[in-house]
């Protein structure tokens, strides 16, 4: 059916377009006095401490002038808030000389946010929106980037993390958003950005030692260590150790309770070998908060948590090894490789109420992915044709494999009350039924890149990759929704894909630049492995009439054009942006999300916008990250005529993320957080959006203090959402479920080093 048979919607696109149109002129207005105001603020705060009495920041410098051990390598000395450089190594120049918008996220930003949960971390960042568990995928972790899907396009030290699981930060140095398709470098998918987690390493630097306890409300309580031991000179080991405990604000009892290690160590074999490897372990047990529904077009503030004990539950695990040789071949040389084996799962049953039939409604699922991946690089960096060329040539091996099914659920139907439910009434049982479909996927990539510096003023990246993949899903028999039944099927298909990068980057200033990129990213029919044979939530699509085809991996191209300036002796960074995603041959459903019939390669989209950022040292005492996206999406083609002109789903046109923090004296700091999203209409993932599903625009603040006692014991005070804002995150494309953004909370930590 399509959006047009709604109530409130007529059937003419030009007036569809007229009012979102008018919608946007206003939301833009309110969004540049917002940036406006933001960046007021900004100015105040640096003219009226210009001359202030010189008190450092935290910084990552000890007292002696040597870097500290434990703290972040990657960020620019002395300004934590700013990263220098990407830990990917592919990404062969500074951040401020990279012809693209990354976004990095330290870890001294992290810490002070409060925030704890990659999703709660990513939701806040301009440009990025969340996406719900639905019937067609799990619930888990999902991200939207720039209006594209990204829950497959998560890696971890520069390799994919695959897996639809909870992620945590405790063992994070920061956090890399690189913006745009990024094929080159990640492979298949990235068409809106990936987002690349870097894991806390060992050090053969010094030893050094931190305990963290945090007590709070919602029966808050989180403990963490971090521990680096040099062992002799040439092998170090390091333990990251978390242990944390509580409600959702205002959701009990709806609850978080992890655990999770992570153990790494470095061992110098030779001048010229570095060896290291790391295992990650993690276990969630959750009881996830499926939120509350529109009533009236609006999402209905007083449902409460209605999953039941004996019932609900969210499970996640993960069990990843990751091993690491580093090779200096020569001057100019060095070999690099990295292999990964890994396995995670997700399995939940997760209630919701129906408004149709006044009970539970209950959401079931597990999955089961195992994953091999081995990345070899060469980076070569001399001189030819009297220019420096930086030239990494690699391949890469992946192989995936991600079962999935769901568990059956008997018990009476019984009636609810949203708004006082009985959380203890169910009876019944449970059972995990077998897998329902089995999906392996192996890739074998190779690429090259190379940056050449022309000259003083000028620096060019080009890029190329090949991916070839081998895709194998076998489907258990389903009966569908109008009471078909497929029979059980095994699809096989393979197929290649070939991307590239250009940049440039024209820098005659010294501390500025402006440069220019081109990128491309390829999709691959069915490459959610949670989605299965669910054509519109990124599952396998056959055609429209049930037959599979091998569709034609979706296209598209990202141009960029954008400046960067590394101010106040390179502790500052400021950043713009204007940009144009196109996809192309987008593959489609064909009205039913969970069947597996679809249009392939007939729908066209495009995003464009702004983005705005900054990052690192104000003045000596005001440090800040800040981030601001203006936004505009439309649906270009489409197998339905009523979708062209419509915006994307899941997709906010303005977003805004600042935090600032405030060094009042040697021992006092200060600081708070503002988070701002427009409104967000629901829908299908990568298809038009449901301009009757909306959820409304939010601004949410944050608050944060810290003392030190001594160099060694501080104390560091949080208030998540100060103000109590009611607001949601995101929605199910019927309206059925909206996320409920996390009510007010407080907590204590209390840090000691030694």
């Amino acid at each position: 059916m399509s959006d047009n048979s709604k109530p409130g919607l007529g059937n003419s696109n030009s007036a569809i377009r007229g009012a979102l149109s008018l919608r946007r002129e206003r939301d833009f207005s309110r969004s540049a006095t917002l940036a406006g105001s933001l960046t007021l603020v900004i100015s105040t705060a640096m003219i009226g401490s210009a001359h202030a009495e010189e008190v450092s920041l935290d910084t990552l410098v000890i007292e002696d002038g040597r870097i500290a051990a434990d703290a972040n390598p990657y960020a620019e000395p002395n300004a934590p808030y700013k990263a220098k450089r990407s830990a990917d190594s592919r990404h062969v120049r500074d951040i401020a000389d990279t012809p693209q918008t990354m976004t990095v996220i330290t870890k001294a930003v992290i810490e002070e946010s409060g925030k704890t949960e990659l999703k709660d971390i990513l939701s806040a960042q301009p440009g990025i929106t969340l996406g719900t568990g639905e019937g067609g995928n799990s619930f888990g972790d999902r991200y939207i980037i720039r209006g594209y899907e990204a829950r497959n396009d998560i890696y971890t030290d520069g390799l994919r993390d695959p897996g639809l699981i909870t992620r945590e930060t405790f063992a994070l140095e920061q956090i890399e958003i690189a913006k745009g398709p990024s094929s080159t470098f990640a492979g298949r998918g990235s068409t809106g950005g990936a987002v690349n987690s870097v894991t806390k390493k060992a050090s053969l630097d010094d030893d050094f030692s931190s305990v963290q306890a945090g007590l709070g409300t919602d029966s808050y309580q989180r403990y963490s260590l971090d521990t680096n031991k040099v062992v002799s000179d040439d092998l170090a080991l390091r333990f990251n150790a978390l242990y944390t405990d509580a409600d959702i604000p205002d959701r009990a009892p709806a609850s978080e309770q992890r655990q999770g290690a992570l153990i790494s160590g470095v061992f110098q074999a030779t001048d010229d070998l570095e060896i290291s490897a790391d295992y990650y372990y993690f276990r969630g047990n959750d009881k996830t908060d499926g939120g509350t529904f529109l009533t009236d077009g609006k999402p209905d503030k007083r449902v409460q948590y209605v999953g039941q004990d004996g019932l609900d539950f969210q499970d996640t695990a993960a069990d990843i090894a990751t091993l690491k040789l580093d090779y200096q071949l020569s001057n100019e040389l060095r070999l690099e490789n990295k292999t990964r084996l890994g396995s995670t799962s997700n399995d939940y049953i997760i209630s919701t109420y129906s408004t149709r039939s006044g009970s539970l409604r209950n959401f079931t699922g597990w999955q089961e992915n195992d994953y091999l991946g081995n990345q070899t690089n060469l980076i070569l960096d001399t001189r030819l044709g009297g220019m420096r060329h930086t030239l990494i040539t690699g391949i890469e091996y992946a192989s995936e494999d991600t079962k999935g099914g769901s568990y059956s659920v008997t018990t009476d139907s019984v009636s609810i009350d949203p708004y006082n439910p009985d959380n203890s009434s169910w009876v019944g049982s449970t059972s995990r039924n077998s897998a329902a479909t089995d999906l392996n996927l192996t890739t074998l990539s190779a690429y090259v890149m190379d940056t050449v510096t022309l000259n003083d003023d000028w620096e060019l990246f080009g890029g190329l990759r090949y991916d070839r993949f081998d895709y194998e899903l076998w489907a258990a028999e389903k009966t569908n929704r109008d009471g078909s039944v497929t029979p059980e099927t095994t699809y096989q298909y393979s197929d290649g894909f070939v991307n590239g990068h250009l940049g440039a980057v024209y820098s005659p200033w010294e501390h500025g630049n402006v440069y220019a990129s081109w990128s491309t990213s390829s999709n691959i029919n069915g490459g959610e492995s949670d989605a299965g044979t669910s054509c519109g939530y990124g599952g396998l699509c056959t055609d429209a009439d049930g037959n599979f085809s091998a569709a034609e991996p979706e296209q598209s191209v990202n141009l960029e054009l954008g400046t960067k300036w590394n101010l106040m002796d390179e502790q500052l960074l400021l950043t713009a942006a204007i940009f144009q995603t196109t996809k192309d041959d987008v593959i489609e459903d064909n009205g039913d999300s969970y069947a597996s019939g679809g249009h392939l390669n007939t729908g066209k989209n495009r995003v464009e916008g702004i983005e705005l950022g900054l990052s690192g040292n104000l003045t000596s005492r005001l440090s800040g990250q800040f981030g601001v996206a203006f936004m505009d999406s439309e649906t270009l083609d489409s197998y339905n005529a009523d979708n062209i002109g419509k915006p994307k789903a899941n997709f906010a046109e303005q977003s805004a993320n600042l935090q600032l923090r405030y060094q009042a004296t040697s021992q006092f700091a200060f600081g708070g957080t503002a988070t701002y999203s427009s409104e967000i209409f629901g829908g299908q993932p990568d298809a038009a959006a449901r301009t009757s599903i909306e959820l409304p625009d939010y601004w949410v603040f944050d608050a944060f203090a810290s003392y030190a006692f001594s160099p060694q014991l501080s104390l560091r005070a949080n208030i998540q959402n100060l103000l109590d804002e009611d607001y949601y995150t995101a929605v199910y494309r019927g309206g059925s479920i909206v996320y409920i953004g996390d009510g007010r909370s407080a907590n204590l930590s209390l840090n000691y080093k030694f």
